[in-house]
């Protein structure tokens, strides 16, 4: 099931016309539609948007005025559906059918005054695949690329902890595992501490504002571990190394969800995450570099890794006060891009394309802050306390054993460099799982279906590692650490899985906060799994992931049921009511986000 601005499409000729009934669940309109409408469309929609002061006055009132809506997109599922255009023609009209077509939900939903790209709302707008394509893929360059550098520098600085235990780095502190554990639980309960203020503050001032200011701060702190003493001070930077950066994730994905419609966004974000993977490897080379600076004025070769990737992540963060404008309509910048990025035209397909898709992302401005009550309504939100349970658990079964790999591979008898580079085929495999379950979920349009592969995928490799014993060669357990750490990682399914089941920019603000939250307690629970007295084998704790796993395989059945019991609920109630009463519901409801009847989950 779908929200109601998905809509279906349902094509038949008559009279060399083609009709399409787009049914709502609020309302049934009917659009008539030229079978060839390419140019007169587009030369209709160019007219009508040349004057930037008409796109608020023009209404769907207008009869004969009303240029034609294209073919929805969803007849024409795929791997590439996103691309793909129902006639196989760019030229035909990409303008998708929405609340924005009937006069009575066009008031409903009619942008307010304040939303930052109401200049730019214009429900007559019109435009072309082929348009659209090289728009998306101008904001793929402008936007998403540097979104992916930024997050890349992110695990650049919260990862190179695993290089450093190559090159004896708990043995030069005088530490022990457990103070290891103990570091990583404090950065994941700061992380999580900071995420709900964090996202409040970017919500005030701004993402491009607040997320540049994390990284120069956390990136102080990162390259400041140069100076590490002991286990005092590596607890200290690893709990403000937690702080600010937490925020960071829920903070990008808001700022992304601005350009992107809800098609797009998972897989843009699926994108973001190969992030990690690339970091990873990347990493793994430079750290067989940097690590050679053993002995450079008499420091240890993990001080240099610090220091170098910390500084790389100052300038990303300096660069990203410069190419981080605040929205699409916003990008103009004094001196350096007085023209923006985007012409009128752009802006207004721009911002047209996405409040089609859903809109309710015109319901607060992008530097409007939230009020105690409107956090603690979101909080109360129980239709997504079951994502919350499942953003806690589903990481746990597969966190150990990629906390410990370098670590494991160094007990097997593997040298510093030969540890690092050993990590790359796991990653790698992840990568390509990464991006397999979110094509896989847009596909089968099941978000429990793509992401319960985690735990299909670990209950056997998880058990075989319980089997394993002092004899077992280091090979075979190179093979099956390996496959267990290249899990299908379907943490950025579920992200984009609570963004489009919050159905409010206030609930999309605070449940991706709440979410991450919930991951980042999952990750203080398997910090503390794998202990010292159960080493090297760590039965106790592989059982324990076990039984974790089986549990999260019955919760994501539950979950699937849950979500398709509230929409067939829903179903019932809204199907009962006549055309009028429905769009009686539509004027005058005061239920918000995704309590409106006319709203459906996707699970």
């Amino acid at each position: 099931m779908t929200s109601f601005c998905q809509d279906r499409g349902i094509r038949t000729a008559a009279q060399g016309r083609t009709r399409f009934a787009v049914s709502f669940p609020a309302f049934t309109m009917t659009t008539y539609v030229p079978t060839h409408h390419k140019r007169a469309s587009l030369d209709a929609a160019s007219d009508l948007e040349k004057s930037e002061g008409n796109s608020i006055s023009k209404s769907v009132d207008d009869g004969d005025a009303i240029p034609p809506l294209g073919v929805p997109v969803d007849q024409t599922p795929g791997l590439f559906s996103q691309w793909k255009t129902p006639t196989g023609d760019l030229d035909a009209i990409a303008t998708q059918p929405s609340v924005f077509d009937d006069p009575v939900t066009l008031e409903a939903y009619r942008p307010p005054p304040q939303y930052e790209n109401t200049h730019r709302f214009d429900p007559l707008a019109r435009w072309t695949w082929r348009e659209e394509r090289k728009l998306v893929r101008k904001i793929d360059y402008r936007i998403m690329i540097w979104a992916f550098v930024m997050f890349f520098a992110l695990d650049l600085d919260r990862t190179n902890i695993s290089q450093a235990n190559t090159d004896n780095f708990l043995g030069d502190l005088g530490m022990t595992t457990d103070d290891f554990n103990l570091g990583n639980t404090l950065f994941r309960l700061s992380f999580l501490i900071a995420e709900l203020p964090s996202q409040l503050v970017s919500k005030r001032v701004g993402p491009d504002v607040w997320i540049p200011v994390q990284m120069v701060l956390w990136s102080t702190v990162a390259f400041s571990q140069f100076w590490l003493t002991g286990r005092s001070t590596f607890l200290a930077t690893r709990f403000l190394l937690g702080f600010l950066q937490g925020g960071f994730i829920p903070d990008v994905v808001l700022y992304l969800s601005y350009f992107y419609t809800k098609r797009e966004l998972p897989i843009r974000l699926a994108y973001f995450w190969v992030s990690n993977y690339v970091a990873t490897i990347v990493s793994a080379f430079l750290a067989t570099g940097i690590l050679k600076l053993e002995g450079v004025s008499g420091k240890a070769g993990w001080r240099y890794l610090f220091l170098l990737e910390g500084l790389f992540t100052l300038v990303v963060g300096l660069l990203a006060f410069i190419l981080m404008p605040p929205g699409p309509t916003q990008t103009k910048l004094k001196y350096i891009r007085p023209n923006g990025w985007f012409n009128e035209r752009e802006e207004i397909i721009m911002v047209n394309r996405v409040l089609r898709d859903d809109p309710s992302k015109s319901d607060m401005h992008n530097r409007e802050g939230l009020t105690p009550r409107r956090i603690f309504e979101a909080l109360q939100d129980w239709h997504m306390w079951p994502l919350y349970i499942l953003g806690l658990v589903h990481m746990i079964p597969t966190g150990p054993p990629q906390t410990y790999l370098t670590l494991s591979l160094k007990n097997l008898g593997f040298t510093t460099t030969q540890s690092n580079l050993l990590t790359i085929p796991s990653t790698v495999i992840g990568l390509i799982m990464l991006l397999f379950t979110a094509y896989l979920s847009e596909i089968i349009n099941s978000r429990v279906a793509a992401t319960i592969i985690l735990q299909l995928w670990a209950l056997p490799l998880l058990i075989a590692l319980y089997t394993f014993t002092e004899h077992t060669s280091q090979w075979v357990y190179f093979a099956v650490v390996t496959l267990i750490t290249g899990f299908p990682y379907v943490h950025p399914i579920q992200v984009a899985w609570a963004s489009r089941n919050s159905y409010s920019v206030r609930t999309r603000t605070i449940s991706a906060s709440v979410y991450n939250m919930f991951v980042q307690a999952g990750a203080i629970v398997y910090a503390n799994i794998y202990r010292t007295d159960d080493k090297p084998l760590y039965k106790r704790g592989n059982r324990d992931l076990i039984g974790i796993c089986s549990m999260n395989i019955c919760l994501y059945i539950l979950t699937w049921f849950f979500y398709r019991s509230l929409n067939r609920w829903r179903d019932r109630k809204w199907n009962s009511w006549s055309k009028k009463e429905q769009e009686d519901y539509v004027e005058n409801t005061k239920d918000v986000g995704n309590e409106r009847l006319d709203f459906r989950f996707v699970y």
